[in-house]
């Protein structure tokens, strides 16, 4: 492995300035293998509650695979195996107690592709809930799924057509519904993974804002390939490269005063 890269990573972060910001999740010596080849390794990571983190790096670089850490989704890979620990609330997520399905409820999950599932808007929101309990039908549904697709910024959008197929709406429309959905369960953490690549700039323009505006009672991680989109929507920017985390940061310190120079090469266009 390129033992320049090796050297500038494997401690924990240490920030510019001390963060009053508490912990949702700390990430320590976490590596992953698919098979023999190993896709992250050593990696190392506070991310901190009411606060949108984005992950940068070239494309192959580590993300979404670290992304999919957080809530279990690479147990969905038969040759993916796992070292380090990923703690939430004080515990090990990848502890064989920790049950998958209710880790995924309290860390919900936005694609890169909008997928509805094929039933009505109403639905759409109204199933998982549904399912784990958290609503009967009735009043008490009808009251979460408008709450949830007016915090996804949709309700008025769709308020007269709720009986209509979720595949009905426009891209960002889809995208909007599937964070509705997301955070129909109650969670405490959203992962996005690329939520914006398939949208037009009008929807892209959209989804940040709602991030911004969610922020408020969620933590966030999002991967991003747009820099400049983490530069608007980010709190504190993690660039990845090779498997490794380079360097993470609050996003200001990050953009203006980069400490690594791959971070400096990576975010001034010199490869990616």
């Amino acid at each position: 492995m390129n033992e320049e890269i090796a050297s500038s990573v494997g401690a924990p972060v240490q920030f510019n300035e001390e963060t009053t910001h508490d912990l949702a999740i700390q990430v320590r010596d976490l590596n992953l293998w698919y098979g023999e080849k190993q896709a992250l390794h050593d990696i190392n990571l506070d991310i901190y509650q009411g606060n949108v983190t984005a992950l940068i790096g070239p494309s192959g670089c580590g993300k979404s695979t670290f992304l999919r850490c957080l809530n279990r989704m690479n147990d969905l890979i038969n040759t993916v195996s796992i070292t380090g620990t990923i703690e939430m609330e004080g515990r090990n997520v990848n502890d064989p107690e920790v049950d998958e399905v209710a880790l995924r409820k309290k860390v919900g999950m936005v694609f890169q592709k909008p997928n509805p599932f094929p039933k009505s808007i109403y639905e759409n929101v109204a199933y998982a809930p549904r399912m784990h309990d958290i609503v009967a039908k009735g009043p008490e549904q009808d009251e979460l799924v408008e709450k949830s697709l007016k915090r996804a910024g949709l309700w008025d959008e769709v308020k007269d057509q709720l009986d209509q197929p979720g595949t009905s709406l426009s891209g960002g429309q889809q995208q909007r519904l599937c964070i509705a959905r997301a955070i129909a369960v109650q969670p405490e953490v959203i992962l996005m993974d690329e939520p914006t690549s398939a949208l037009d700039p009008i929807s892209t323009a959209t989804i940040e804002d709602l991030m911004y505006e969610l922020k408020r009672e969620y933590t966030i991680v999002t991967v991003t390939h747009n820099m400049q989109q983490a530069a608007r929507i980010a709190d504190y920017t993690a660039f990845f490269h090779l498997g490794y985390l380079i360097e993470y940061n609050d996003t200001n310190s990050m953009f203006s005063n980069p400490k690594e120079k791959k971070t400096e090469d990576y975010i001034t266009g010199r490869y990616g």
